[in-house]
């Protein structure tokens, strides 16, 4: 895209940061550090800020939360932005463009043509090509110098000499050498525009898309040496946060106090009572983390310290509620049909396959899980008996039938055994992966999970990396806010 044109819109890069800044923003709250609606602890009295420290803060959340989704978001990736059809914005750059580029030809066109629009042209191309540009690639910047010469150029076009037509030649052969192998197709398109306008024209639309390869080349390049760098960034933003917003941790300690009372009321919290205070800390910890995949977002406020991340902590809930559903479906047809489907070669994973369809929208607001687990019970009845009776097994009864039927519609009652028991199981399983990447040893995976194996890796590999990095951010405010939680209990034991 041209300069003259493209000042209006902004740049596509800076599109680009600006929608990847927006999307980010919606995850911090920037006016006050807890503004959720319901009851909060007490806590010190709000100082109040001037407008300028305000915006200030603001600015450093929204880099904070640009920064922290470069390292958590491992597919996080610049994209070309959109404009919204049909809006303004969308209109009057279509406008401004189609004007240019008329322009350009109606100069070309001229006898003698004028090149003035044309060399300006050249000279973006010729900036954003040397900008694609590594420190050892001398011969190729030597060369885009040399052919791309402007006061050259300009002297050619007032002798009218200048070959408009070679140096579009020059600029898709250059743009061939330096475009990632996705970009190939495009620039063989280029090589069949002959029309130089036209040319020109496709030639800055792949370009702008070389641009954002590249932004995105840099950060997969750069990704790996951030991560300490990203640490100690991001906890010193939150800690200036925190100064001028006191009262920036008051949902983060409720949520600690809340998982320490937990451990205390259960029975193997009073073994974790009698831990070392290391130890214990790590197990409130990780037990903090896992309540997080349990958690109710219409009512509880989420702790400020894991806001930037609560939507995927509230993806991986849903998966973790899928996997759950889908388990205890596959384990009911294992024990109601027996051994008989047990050595059937791929019957586990067709019914598997055949449920995750049902159950692939089961957080839509449309979605019925009570319809979905009766049409799950008639769809997989019919695929039971047509297995069996191929492979010379008794026929699938009627009596069968409706007992499996009737136990996988159960599975909608909230006390439901079999669902309580997956989901016990899912739970220790994400939470000896947390404990176990302390050790960088594999977790065992508990009975009646070999089915959803794989998902379920995948899901603890995720969940572990987020919560590593943000006990890796978080944890001298942790540390802290645990302390006098647990100093707290010991005075009031000593006092009883």
């Amino acid at each position: 895209m041209p300069k003259e044109v493209d000042r209006f819109q902004g740049g596509g890069g800076e599109e680009s940061k600006d929608a990847s800044e927006e999307t980010v923003r919606k995850r911090v709250r920037v006016n006050s550090p807890s503004p959720q609606t319901s009851s909060s602890p007490q806590a010190s009295p709000p100082r109040f800020v001037s407008v300028e420290e305000l915006m200030e803060t603001a600015k450093g959340l929204t880099n904070l939360a640009l920064a922290h989704e470069l390292i958590v978001n491992q597919t996080f990736q610049v994209k070309p932005s959109e404009l919204p059809e049909g809006s303004l914005e969308r209109k009057v750059k279509e406008i401004m463009h189609r004007a240019f580029w008329d322009n350009l030809e109606a100069q070309l066109k001229e006898d003698p043509p004028s090149y003035e629009h044309a060399i300006k042209l050249l000279g973006d191309i010729k900036e954003t090509l040397l900008s694609f540009l590594l420190p050892g690639h001398r011969r190729l910047r030597s060369q885009i110098e040399a052919v791309l010469d402007l006061p050259l150029i300009q002297q050619q076009a007032e002798n009218g000499a200048l070959d408009i037509g070679q140096l579009s030649q020059f600029i898709v052969e250059m743009m061939g050498s330096l475009c990632a192998p996705c970009r190939d197709e495009d620039i063989n398109k280029l090589k069949e525009i002959t029309d130089i306008v036209p040319l020109l024209k496709a030639a800055f639309s792949v370009l702008d898309l070389m641009k954002v390869d590249m932004a995105n080349f840099a950060l997969s390049s750069i990704r790996p040496h951030l991560m300490q760098q990203s640490v100690e960034y991001e906890r010193n933003k939150f800690q200036e946060f925190l100064e001028k917003q006191p009262n920036a941790l008051d949902y983060t300690k409720k949520w600690l106090e809340e998982t320490v009372k937990c451990l205390r009321e259960t029975a193997s919290c009073s073994a974790a009572s009698h831990q070392s205070p290391s130890l214990m800390l790590l197990n409130v910890h990780n037990h903090s983390y896992l309540r997080l995949l349990r958690w109710d977002h219409a009512v509880d406020p989420f702790p400020e310290t894991v806001l930037m991340d609560q939507v995927r902590f509230q993806e991986m809930q849903q998966e973790v509620e899928r996997l759950v559903l889908l388990s205890s479906v596959l384990l009911i047809v294992y024990t109601t049909t027996g051994e008989a489907i047990s050595g059937l070669p791929g019957l586990m994973e067709t019914l598997k396959n055949t449920v995750g369809v049902m159950l692939a929208d089961m957080h839509a607001p449309s979605f019925s899980i009570q319809e979905a687990l009766a049409t799950i019970g008639e769809k997989l009845c019919i695929e039971l008996s047509h297995s069996l009776s191929q492979h010379g097994y008794s026929p699938f009864s009627a009596d069968r039938k409706g007992t499996l039927k009737g136990q996988i519609s159960a599975l909608i009652q909230p006390d439901n055994t079999v669902i309580k028991l997956m989901d016990s199981r899912v739970q220790s399983y994400l939470l000896a992966s947390l404990e176990s990447s302390q050790h960088k040893t594999p977790s065992p995976l508990p009975g009646g999970l070999a089915p959803v194996s794989r998902e379920l890796k995948e899901l603890s590999v995720r969940f572990s990396r987020l919560v590593n990095f943000n006990k890796l951010v978080f944890s001298p405010f942790y540390q802290k806010i645990l302390q006098d939680i647990l100093t707290s209990e010991e005075s009031l034991s000593t006092d009883s």
